[in-house]
Formats: structure tokens, C-alpha cells, sequence
């Protein structure tokens, strides 16, 4: 499934996840900041002017107001100085309050089997504050894995009937149940991606898979410089 459209230069590609700069520094921050090799706020300027226009179109406009309120209150103290982070509300409650703020009544809770009990209290919680609940489980469907070409040496299950996850499946019935927006709570990598690809409604995510550490996948890059320094080996 490769994109189509031309591919931008290397030279020209962004590479902020190489910026040598302290982050208060950076020119994306401060129009008195520095600029690092590929930074996309001091180059090409015809596509940042796209997508400025886009934040005007209808409907998109107040999104992105509502998403930038929210960010902002999720700190406490900010009117003191100098500012010190005091985070002060979990995603969960910010989904609640974004949803709220935008007269959205209709959840849709994307999730793996693998965490139903979880998707059984998010559904709750979000029942709680008012919000109507659409939830699918990733087997929706129970359709077989060999129907896609999955042999049977590469299933979970060796030898036993195994459903394909249905990300397509879970985006279409959330399609027709007209969902105002979806939350993704554990979806496998690719299966994600293909319920973004089909979903209409926007979607955003609660939860991550990550089966080694606990659907925490930022403890393997905490710890990259020790116990996963194979990780930043080819072929790990």
C-alpha cells in the first residue's frame, strides 16, 4: 500500500527527531529560536501555507480550537511565573472534556479482545459523563485468517480455528453507527493503521499495544541506552 504522489528529496525531509537544540531554543518554539538541519519551520514555507489554510475550513477550524484549549488545561498554575508543568488531569478525562467541548455525543470504542475488561470500563466511564457508547472487538466478524493467506505455522494458535483481527470491519460499523468521534484502545501495529485508513469519524487513542510491557512501549525507549541497547542494533 505505498503512497502515491512524488517522493520529497532526503535532503528536504524533516528531521526533527535530530535536532541538536534545547528544546526552549528551538525556532518551532520561539521566533527568536534556532534552526537545525531539516527543520520544516524555516523551510518549505508553500506547504506550511497549505496547511495553515486547512485549520480554517469548516469544521476543521473549531477542532483544532478545542484541541488546543484542551491541551492548555490540563496544566494547573499557569498564570503564575515564571510556568512550572503541573499536569493535573489523565487522558482518559481529556477525551471526556474534548468530546464535551465538542457537542459530540456518540463514542466509538475501537479495541483488541485482549482488553475487554478494559474496554468494559472505558465504555462505562464514558457512560458516565453522558456520552452514548458504540464499542467493537477487534475479532468482529470471526472471519478466518486463512481467508487473507495466513498459514498455519504463522497463526498465534498452532492447529486451532483463529479469527483475523477486522479493523476495517470495526471502522465500517463504526462508519454506519455514524460515530462523532472513536477511541482505540489496543489495536496491534497495522491493524491500527488500517482502521485509521477506513474510519470516517476523527479518531484518537487511549491505549497502545505493547504485549512485553504492558501496553507501556515508551519503557523499552527509556531504557534504550541499557537494558533494550539492542534495539539501537540492526536486527536487534
Amino acid at each position: 500500500m505505498k503512497r502515491g504522489g512524488e517522493r520529497m528529496s532526503k535532503n528536504r525531509v524533516p528531521q526533527c527527531a535530530e535536532c541538536s537544540l534545547p528544546v526552549r531554543e528551538r525556532v518551532c518554539l520561539s521566533p527568536e529560536g534556532k534552526s537545525s538541519k531539516g527543520c520544516p519551520t524555516v523551510s518549505n514555507r508553500k506547504l506550511q501555507e497549505k496547511a495553515r489554510k486547512e485549520y480554517h475550513k469548516k469544521g476543521i477550524a473549531e477542532f483544532a480550537r478545542q484541541a488546543s484549549i484542551q491541551e492548555g488545561e490540563c496544566y494547573l498554575n499557569r498564570e503564575k511565573k515564571p510556568f512550572m508543568m503541573h499536569p493535573s488531569k489523565p487522558r482518559i478525562q481529556e477525551i471526556c472534556e474534548f468530546a464535551s467541548k465538542m457537542k459530540y455525543t456518540r463514542l466509538g470504542v475501537i479495541s483488541c479482545i485482549g482488553l475487554s475488561r478494559e474496554a468494559a470500563v472505558v465504555a462505562q466511564i464514558f457512560e458516565a459523563q453522558g456520552f452514548e457508547v458504540v464499542s467493537v472487538v477487534c475479532k468482529a466478524g470471526s472471519v478466518p485468517k486463512e481467508e487473507i493467506d495466513v498459514k498455519e505455522h504463522q497463526k498465534i494458535r498452532i492447529g486451532e480455528y483463529e479469527p483475523m483481527c477486522n479493523p476495517i470491519y470495526q471502522a465500517m460499523l463504526v462508519n454506519e453507527a455514524a460515530t462523532d468521534l472513536n477511541v482505540m484502545l489496543g489495536l496491534c501495529v497495522g491493524h491500527d493503521a488500517l482502521f485509521f485508513k477506513y474510519a470516517h469519524a476523527p479518531t484518537t487513542v487511549l491505549a497502545v499495544k505493547d504485549r512485553l510491557l504492558g501496553h507501556n512501549p515508551l519503557a523499552a525507549i527509556y531504557t534504550s541506552d541499557t537494558f533494550y541497547a539492542r534495539l539501537k542494533r540492526k536486527g536487534f
